[in-house]
């Protein structure tokens, strides 16, 4: 199968939350471009027919889907995987690695910092977990992956992030403060491992539908504000995300490393 820009592209993408929104649909994307995908992704019974969807689109495309159902954030789970991963490389003898790198994240929790009780406000467990799980957990799984071999030379590191690291929204203070930190690992990334030829970028999508966005207070109105502002006309989708993934992907875009890509019609620049 041959992407939009003519030609395709080949090994595993690994994609850190594939069972929905940008993760779900970059998956899909990756894989009509030429790519197997590596799925990490945490769901119960009610929300598997999703996942099984990702993985019939995937398989579809003519390529090979390894999902593992399991707490991207947990050190032993992570490991688990890539050692899996590791195995099944070796097995198949093919020489094949990891080209791609989705880190698209997204749990975390939506409490104010000043409330009147403790219940109501936002904890340290709380905070020490989104930023884990929606920051911290990109660099651990850099990390193993690269100790482990299993990257490309040419391979490509993204992860998502979103406007509210620049602006305050109801009850977003944690999360705002993961993307932050979640770009700054990227810059970080990036310089790093630029002598191995990786690049890393964050991608910063307009306001877009997910299930993600659906839990955040206030979403409606977000949207109502991003849909007015966009001189494009509509809201940012998925698909829209998945496809400048792809084509950042090839290898014509190796020296574009340690930005934060906005992927949003124009509404950012919009008055």
């Amino acid at each position: 199968m041959t992407s939009s820009n003519g030609s395709q592209l080949d090994g595993f993408a690994l994609v850190l939350g594939a069972s929905s929104g940008f993760g779900a649909a970059t998956s899909v994307a990756l894989a009509k471009a030429g790519m197997n995908v590596i799925g990490v992704h945490l769901d119960r019974r009610a929300t598997m027919p999703a996942v099984e969807q990702v993985v019939r689109d995937i398989e579809a495309a003519g390529r090979e889907a390894w999902f593992f159902n399991v707490n991207a954030s947990d050190e032993g789970k992570r490991r688990e995987v890539l050692e899996t991963v590791r195995a099944r490389f070796a097995e198949r003898g093919k020489g094949e690695s990891v080209r791609v790198l989705l880190h698209s994240l997204a749990f975390g929790t939506l409490k104010p910092y000043a409330a009147d009780t403790d219940e109501a406000a936002i904890t340290k467990m709380n905070m020490d977990m989104t930023l884990d799980v929606m920051a911290h957990s990109l660099v651990y799984w850099t990390q193993d992956t690269r100790r482990r071999a299993l990257f490309a030379k040419n391979a490509r590191i993204f992860a998502m992030t979103s406007w509210g690291s620049r602006a305050v929204w109801k009850g977003y203070g944690a999360v705002s403060a993961a993307k932050c930190a979640l770009e700054s690992h990227i810059r970080q990334l990036a310089a790093e491992l630029a002598p191995e030829g990786i690049t890393a970028n964050a991608i910063m999508a307009g306001v877009t539908d997910t299930p993600a966005l659906r839990k955040i207070p206030g979403n409606e109105d977000m949207m109502k504000v991003a849909l007015a502002r966009n001189p494009s006309g509509r809201l940012t989708r998925p698909e829209d995300v998945a496809s400048a993934i792809v084509a950042l992907s090839h290898a014509g875009a190796h020296w574009i490393t340690g930005n934060v890509i906005q992927v949003d019609g124009g509404e950012a620049i919009a008055g």
